[in-house]
């Protein structure tokens, strides 16, 4: 099988940590008699460097001819004074809407073999973490309208915006999700302030009524956020909104060890998909061999699970990066782990 991937290698680390993922997506491939063709595409800051925009055109239609995209990281202080619209985080923005992703998936996953790593009191890590995200992408407060007024003082907005459609999707990929897992879907709010949250809640509660075999809750985000500390094992699959996924599978990311360590999908209503580290540019380890490859790496894997319909090889570098943290001083780097210690220890476990 050919699998032909845009290589969206960004900035800071990002170009270590995709180089890394490709390495292990070729061992992977070589083993089970795939091909891997790769398009080098530039977006971000080094786009704006080179081209003068974070999201050429040309990019977007690079990203499409290919079956799914490896996203490094982008951004960095380099281009923190430009205007909004010119800023690299754009891109990102840009490539979810222009290729329709609207469904964010960020697993999150501590088992007891990593425990030692996790900040949380010992006898709560050992029950272990494995909890899914389903994160709203492409609508809300990053996608409303927004603006500063002068007049009759100095003043910002920006608009939360759903409607019952986009709800309804996100809702119906989190049912279909917990179907495949431990058959339950938490819903993450603010309906006892937020207009918003009211409406995404009576969605969700008329999704509920179709899918009889899962156990559905709602939650406000507040309460969410002390129950990830204190009991973050009660949870299989959190949908919520924008916002509120982007703070909450950060703070969750947290509780493993490492921001490092965590995968993401996104996902629209065909196979194609964009898979990236949640973590950022950390542009100050750039360049030093530090950065930790492994959220790259497992994004590839989700990459061969849901755009390529490979679980095999999936399940196999999923386990090759399990081995290697088991069997590391330590999972994350430091202490000589850097990231040509850790992707060659993901190497090696390929099987």
């Amino acid at each position: 099988m050919k699998l032909k991937i845009a290589l969206v290698k960004g900035d800071g680390i990002g170009p270590e940590v995709v180089s890394a993922a490709a390495l292990v997506l070729d061992r992977t491939a070589g083993i089970y008699g795939h091909e891997v063709v790769y398009e080098e595409v530039l977006a971000g800051g080094a786009a704006i460097d080179e081209a003068g925009e974070p999201l050429p055109e040309a990019s977007v239609d690079a990203c499409r001819r290919c079956g799914a995209v490896l996203l490094g990281a982008v951004g960095g202080p380099k281009w923190d004074t430009l205007p909004p619209a010119l800023r690299p985080e754009r891109a990102i923005l840009g490539l979810r809407k222009e290729l329709g992703l609207y469904a964010n998936l960020r697993p999150v996953k501590l088992n007891p073999e990593t425990a030692s790593g996790s900040p949380l009191r010992a006898d709560i890590a050992q029950k272990g973490i494995d909890l899914i995200f389903m994160r709203e992408l492409t609508g809300g407060v990053y996608f409303g309208e927004r603006g500063r007024t002068t007049t009759p003082v100095e003043a910002a907005f920006d608009t939360e915006r759903y409607s019952a459609p986009e709800v309804e999707r996100i809702g119906r990929r989190a049912f279909e999700a917990a179907r495949g897992r431990r058959k339950k879907v938490t819903s993450v709010d603010k309906a006892n302030v937020l207009e918003t949250s009211r409406l995404w809640r009576e969605v969700m509660h008329r999704l509920c009524d179709e899918y009889p075999d899962i156990e559905y809750a709602d939650m406000l985000v507040d309460n969410a956020s002390m129950q990830l500390i204190i009991d973050p094992g009660q949870f299989d699959v959190i949908v919520t909104s924008n916002l509120f996924g982007d703070i909450l599978s950060d703070e969750a990311a947290a509780l493993t060890g490492s921001i490092g360590l965590i995968p993401s999908a996104s996902l629209g209503d065909g196979s194609f998909g964009l898979y990236e580290p949640i973590h950022g540019s950390a542009p100050d380890i750039a360049g030093r061999g530090i950065a930790n490859p492994t959220a790259a790496v497992l994004s590839a894997a989700m990459m061969l699970r849901y755009s390529f319909s490979l679980p095999r090889e999936a399940e196999c570098i999923e386990k090759a990066v399990l081995a290697a943290q088991v069997g590391a001083a330590g999972h994350m780097t430091g202490g000589g782990n850097g990231t040509n210690e850790i992707t060659e220890r993901i190497l090696d476990n390929i099987r």
